[in-house]
Parts: C-alpha cells; structure tokens; sequence
C-alpha cells in the first residue's frame, strides 16, 4: 500500500467536543435510544463477559433502563438458567407459577418454597385452582405428613388476565394480600400477580421490560453455536453475535442461518470499518451492531496482532455507511469507553448506545467475589480472549479457530466499586453534562450538533487534572 493511502484511526483521546450555544440544562436531556424493538431509558449494555454480566448485573442493568448481555463462557443450560432468572426476576403476571396439588405433602411444599425461594403456591387440582398455600401456613404445619389440602387457604381472591397493576395494588392493600391468582373465565390458573412485583413496577418506572412486563434481556452466542441460540430463544429478547471480527464469510452465512431459524432479534459484532458494515446491514436482517476492534482496556488483540479498529474511528464509519444506505440499525460502540467523556464522543460520532465492560467492572453486580489486598478492595476482571477465560473453553471461538493457543487478553484486577447503580447514575450525570455544553437536548441532536476538533497530547494533557496530587492517591 502506498502511504498516501493511509488512514487516521483516531480514538477517543485524539478528539474532543467543542462546546456550543446552548439552552439545554442537563436535567432536561433525554438519553433515550431505541435497538430495533427494544426501547431503552439510558443507552447503556453490559457487555457480555464472564466477569461483568451475569443475572444478577443483567437484572440491574434492566431495572435501570438499559440491557445486560449474558455473557456465553459457560454451559448452554448455565446461560439459560440465567435468562431464566431476568425473566423471573419481575414479571407483573408470571406464567410459568409452580403449583402443588392438594393431594402433595406440605413437606413437598416446604421444599418448592425453599428450593425456588417463593413465599407461595397456588393449589390446583387438574388446571383449576382450589386454593393457596403460603410458607407461613406450613411454618405451622408441624406435622410434615400433612397435605396441602389440609392447611390451604381455599376460595383465594383472584383476578382476571386484564388485571392492572394500579388495580392489583388496591386489591391486594383491600385485603392485606400479597398474591394474587390469575384465573380465566373457567377457573383455571393462567398466572400469579404478586405484591413484589407490584413494587418493583412502581420502584423502576423506567425499566426495560417486554410486553408482558418482564425485564428484557439479551445474550451472546457463538454464530456456528446454532443450539444455544435455539434454546436460548423462549428466554431473550435479542441474541448478539459474540465474535472478535464478524467480516468474515464464515461468521456472516452462519449468522444468516441463525436469523432465518431462531426468529430472535439479533445484533452483529464486532465490526471496525465501513465495508464491514455495508455488508452486514445488505446482506442480514440485523437490528444492531457492535463496534469497535482491539479498544479494550484488557484486550490485546491489536498488541499481538497489528490488527485494530479504534471505537471512535469504527463509530464513525459505521454510521456513514449506515447513512448512505439509510438503514435503521442501531450503533453501539463497544470498547475503550472509561466514562462519560468517551462514550459523550462516541455518540457525537453517530452511536446509539454504548456497551460497557470496564466501568461495569468491580460492582457488587458484576460476577465473583471481592477481595482484600493491600488495605483495599478489588475484583477480577479479565478478556474473554485471556488465558484464564478461553480455559472453560466455552468461548474460545471468540477469536479465529487458527490462533486457538494466541491469547489476545489479559486478566488483572479494578478496585471495588460498590452497587452498579451509583456508577451508572454518575455515569448518566456526566454524559447529560456532555449534551448541555454541546446544547443537544437528545442523541439525535448530539449526532447533528456536536463540532469535533482533533487535539494535541499536549493539549489532552492540559485538560487533565496536572501539576497537584491527587488526595486520594497520597497514602498513609
């Protein structure tokens, strides 16, 4: 190639955003974004790695407004088992209810109870229900021989399907309830409306939930891994291709198939150039795509291979073929994002979302345990491409099958940072702050007004913190 063919692949410190006129007080700022069907409060996803999504953070990430992505670095029953429990998580009418029989022990009760850590049963005989058997009644059955019959409440206070929730709030504070059946015309159970579902409704108006009521959820997959997307698909509300280099004619025809078989929304990724894109976004029905190669803060692959795209640089391109061939397909770039500052870039850039692996990282949310070292506490975190992660060998087809025994990430450890939700809450402050100096009152705006101007490592240096030390950094 000849050197006036060279490209600059810029990154977020090469870059800032001048600041605009603006009548835009961050207060006032609409975060909210949309990937296909899904509509999201703050544009946020966890990224899909073993030491940042799990249930408990793709939980978290939901009732905030944003989407956990599961990540794929275990069994396909693992990953459903968590899906599972986003599902469960909170569901203003729950489908699946565990039931006993009136004929069942309460010492089968007991168990059901313990064993799904649930405070009640409906009772049905066949299909209809007869009754509701609480942990408080077989606390008192001190005779575990005892049948559910026998310490039931029968003709229990039941609800239609169209219940709402304003109206199963009043029923179940009418009667001093926390569960209320829900039955069809004929007497049989069809759901279960409980008051912890009910307050958290009311606690998380903003959540990400479906149309049942449930929190969205989505998880990674490999493209060639066809029966974890099948059984995957009852429990997700998109599936997202979990690869280091998408353009690839193998990843693309086997993505297809699975879009054409599985019938769940699916995001493609990663991708860094233009021409990725345009051959994605022509020849797949996709609602998303991940951007950005090699940014991570624990990935290596452009370390060890010489091959990167740079978020910043991968977003812009992105987004240009996206507007040559105007097609709605949502933008997240994924990578290199420490904070508000780069991810305010990225949507100046053309981002819908961001995805979020180190700032996620070291919450109490995200998976493992902390620990003590030096005074201070720390959590693991590590790249799907590390040594320690391609071990369990459920997601070494991240990386391309010939450089199987390259290990293109590291593992090291992030301080702790307490709950999830104060990060992102501090997270969101800083990123409304970013579109009120730019005076963009939403991301469209952000797209359209932001003025980008490349800067000086002189110049990034100048608008750091310099020439004080820090408080917190000054030991005892």
């Amino acid at each position: 190639m000849r050197i006036d063919r060279f490209e600059f692949a810029f990154t977020f410190n090469d870059v800032i955003i001048l600041p605009g006129k603006t009548e835009i007080e961050p207060s006032n700022v609409d975060l909210t974004t949309r990937i296909g069907n899904i509509a999201l409060s703050i544009p946020i996803l966890s990224s899909p790695m073993d030491t940042v999504t799990e249930e408990e953070m793709a939980i978290a990430m939901a009732r905030m407004g944003g989407l956990g992505i599961l990540h794929r670095n275990c069994s396909i029953e693992e990953q459903v088992r968590m899906a599972k429990a986003v599902k469960r998580a909170e569901s203003f009418i729950i489908r699946d209810v565990i039931t006993v029989s009136p004929e069942d022990s309460v010492e089968e009760a007991r168990r059901l109870m313990r064993e799904h850590g649930i405070s009640g049963l409906p009772v049905i005989d066949g299909k209809k229900l007869v009754g509701i058997v609480t942990r408080r009644d077989v606390y008192f059955a001190e005779d575990g021989s005892l049948l559910v019959k026998d310490i039931m409440t029968k003709d229990p206070i039941t609800v239609g399907p169209e219940i709402t929730p304003q109206e199963a709030r009043k029923i179940m504070a009418k009667y001093k309830i926390e569960k209320l059946p829900v039955v069809s015309e004929s007497g049989e159970l069809i759901g279960l409306v409980t008051a912890k579902d009910v307050f958290y409704r009311e606690s998380h108006p903003f959540a990400t939930r479906d149309e049942e009521g449930r929190l969205r959820v989505g998880a990674a997959i490999s493209p060639f891994d066809i029966d974890r997307a099948k059984s995957l698909a009852p429990y997700v509300d998109v599936l997202v291709t979990d690869v280091a280099h998408f353009h690839n004619e193998n990843v693309i025809s086997a993505t297809k198939r699975i879009i054409n078989e599985v019938g769940v929304p699916v995001i493609a990724g990663n991708i860094g150039t233009y021409e990725a894109a345009e051959e994605a976004i022509t020849r797949l029905d996709i609602i998303g795509l991940r951007v950005g190669i090699g940014s991570g803060s624990i990935c290596t692959t452009g370390e060890v291979t010489g091959v990167a795209a740079p978020t910043l640089y991968a977003v812009a391109s992105v987004s240009e073929a996206l507007r040559k061939y105007s097609k709605d397909v949502a933008v997240i770039a994924d990578g290199g994002i420490r904070g508000p500052g780069e991810a305010a870039k990225a949507f100046a850039m053309g981002a819908d979302a961001v995805m979020l692996g180190y700032a996620l990282a070291g919450t109490k949310e995200s998976p493992g345990s902390a620990m003590m070292i030096g005074g201070k506490m720390y959590k693991i975190y590590r790249g799907m491409g590390s040594p320690s992660a391609r071990s369990k060998r459920f997601a070494m087809d991240r990386y391309s099958k010939p450089s199987k025994d390259i290990a293109e990430g590291i593992e090291g450890l992030v301080p702790y940072r307490g709950d999830v939700t104060t990060v992102v809450d501090r997270f969101v402050a800083g990123l409304k702050a970013a579109f009120g100096y730019v005076g963009a009152a939403n991301i469209s705006e952000m797209k359209s007004k932001a003025r980008i101007a490349l800067i000086s490592h002189s110049g990034m240096n100048e608008i750091t913190p310099h020439d004080v030390k820090p408080l917190e950094k000054i030991s005892d």
